[in-house]
């Protein structure tokens, strides 16, 4: 593996084997064509063309179509086509900013192919000898990149929080943060991707479809004496590295889970330990915003 590789592999899709999922005229996600079959035993709640997926206009408001699409999602569940029902549900828009059409369950999210956001934090440490980053260890017990390593703290933004929100109660979750802390971190940027989902693609293995994720990067400098403790057993334990040897488990291994690769390098870009001189350096820096 190398940096452009974990790039290369959360952008693979071939849009050819979905069509779009329009909320009114405004296009909400895109469906794989045989999701969209399986819509069709729900003329009350989809209309289903051979080019698209319409929700029907019957839903006229936000409330309506989240309950709808909700009850679709709870027999897709136990026909086994969606993971799993998730206790989160994930606004959905048509654009970054625009206004929320619907809410949807966080497990059929790339089912239905919808804009995810979230939030990843880079926890760093200044040493005599230059900067650590804290990593942490997923569970083992996690649907998606089980026991893979991870930032010191990564979360779905959920309905009904911005990003800082979202920060601020993951770096408590996650990292046993308190909010002064966390709110020293400086928003840095975000990553986009578009990942097709299914048996060989990364990730959970038991979801089809399509990821299009916004990942919203901070950074926060920790004190020294500052030892992360998660809250909600998301990750089994934290290690302080040098960032030299981060970079390298980036460029040269599979340890972390798919999407913090994009994130840890961004970091080394911004903090000037990944630069020019590097042959993929341009593409490297455009293909973290795709």
């Amino acid at each position: 593996m190398s940096f452009l590789d974990h790039i290369h592999r959360v952008n693979r899709h071939d849009m050819a084997g979905f069509r779009p999922f329009l909320i009114g005229p405004d296009i909400a996600g895109y469906v794989r064509h045989a999701f969209a079959e399986r819509l069709r035993r729900f003329p009350d709640v989809f209309d289903v063309e051979p080019a698209s997926v319409h929700l029907s206009a019957r839903l006229e408001n936000v409330e309506a179509r989240t309950a709808a699409v909700a009850d679709v999602v709870a027999v897709l569940v136990e026909d086994g086509i969606v993971p799993k029902l998730r206790f989160e549900e994930f606004p959905v828009l048509a654009e970054p900013g625009g206004p929320v059409l619907m809410r949807l369950n966080r497990g059929a999210v790339p089912n239905f192919g919808i804009i995810a956001f979230g939030v990843h934090l880079n926890g760093y440490v200044r040493k005599p000898d230059g900067l650590h980053l804290w990593i942490g260890r997923r569970s083992r017990t996690k649907n998606v990149a089980p026991g893979k390593l991870d930032n010191m703290v990564a979360g779905g933004q959920g309905d009904g929080l911005g990003p800082w929100e979202t920060l601020i109660k993951e770096s408590a979750e996650e990292a046993g943060l308190p909010e002064a802390l966390a709110s020293q971190a400086r928003p840095v940027g975000a990553i986009s991707y578009t990942m097709e989902m299914g048996p060989d693609r990364a990730g959970d293995s038991r979801q089809d479809g399509l990821r299009r994720d916004v990942l919203y990067c901070y950074d926060l400098e920790v004190p020294g004496d500052f030892i992360p403790v998660c809250q909600d057993d998301e990750l089994e334990d934290f290690t302080l590295l040098p960032v030299a040897e981060v970079r390298r488990l980036v460029d040269e291994t599979e340890d972390f889970k798919f999407n913090c690769n994009l994130v840890i390098t961004d970091f080394l870009v911004r903090h000037g330990y990944l630069g020019p001189d590097h042959p993929d350096y341009l593409k490297i820096v455009s293909g973290l915003h795709r």
